[in-house]
């Protein structure tokens, strides 16, 4: 089997489905293609009509995209214990344990598009809003983190790739000052190989065609 992951590294929902590959064994099976959806002469949109990665190309031609769906997918690929649960309480847990992670990521790009608009068209209420909703996601983990099982989840990936685009984009912020316990196992994530061979770097290619991107346009 060979599939074809479209990907970007500065990209937080492309590190939760190269984690996810690295920890379910599928390297192996899936070829990763660089690729910069705003350069003017992309072809990601023949992969995904939104223009956006992470895009999975299939052996048959199909395609699938939004990262959720990728890893929803690739989970059914392996033989170890399942990233995303078939059932019950320990599945809704673990979609809301992924929701939160996802909602700290989005709430922080969008603080990062909002900040780097020209400063005249800039809206400080709409930074600040972004800003307390990362805090808020922050302070959540913080109180569950406790919970979380030696069995690494999709949640427990994504609630680690949220922290490390915060971490990435405002390495200032102090978001480990109050959440000790967060913190601590953040770092445990962080010297996964998994999680050390993905850290986002910003990455422009020569073809970009002069366009000032901030953070990649994802899914």
């Amino acid at each position: 089997m060979s599939l074809k992951l479209r990907y970007n590294p500065m990209s937080p929902y492309i590190r939760k489905v190269t984690v996810m590959i690295a920890e379910t064994g599928l390297e192996d099976k899936v070829e990763r293609v660089l690729t910069h959806p705003w350069t003017e002469n992309s072809d990601i949109s023949a992969v995904n009509p939104l223009g956006k990665v992470p895009a999975l190309e299939l052996e048959d031609g199909t395609s699938l995209y939004d990262s959720l769906v990728i890893c929803d997918y690739l989970d059914t690929l392996h033989d170890g214990p399942k990233m995303i649960p078939n059932s019950g309480m320990e599945r809704w847990l673990v979609l809301r344990c992924h929701a939160l992670g996802m909602g700290v990521t989005d709430a922080a790009a969008l603080h990062l598009f909002e900040r780097r608009r020209q400063e005249g068209q800039q809206s400080p209420g709409w930074i600040e809003r972004q800003w307390r909703a990362v805090t808020r996601g922050l302070d959540q983990a913080e109180q569950e983190v406790d919970e979380f099982t030696d069995q690494l989840d999709l949640g427990q990936i994504c609630i680690a790739c949220a922290i490390g685009l915060v971490d990435f984009r405002n390495p200032d912020c102090g978001w480990r000052d109050t959440r000790p316990n967060l913190s601590t196992w953040w770092d445990k994530m962080m010297a996964r190989p998994s999680f050390a061979d993905t850290v986002p770097y910003d990455w422009v290619p020569e073809d970009h065609g002069g366009l000032n991107v901030w953070i990649e346009k994802v899914a």
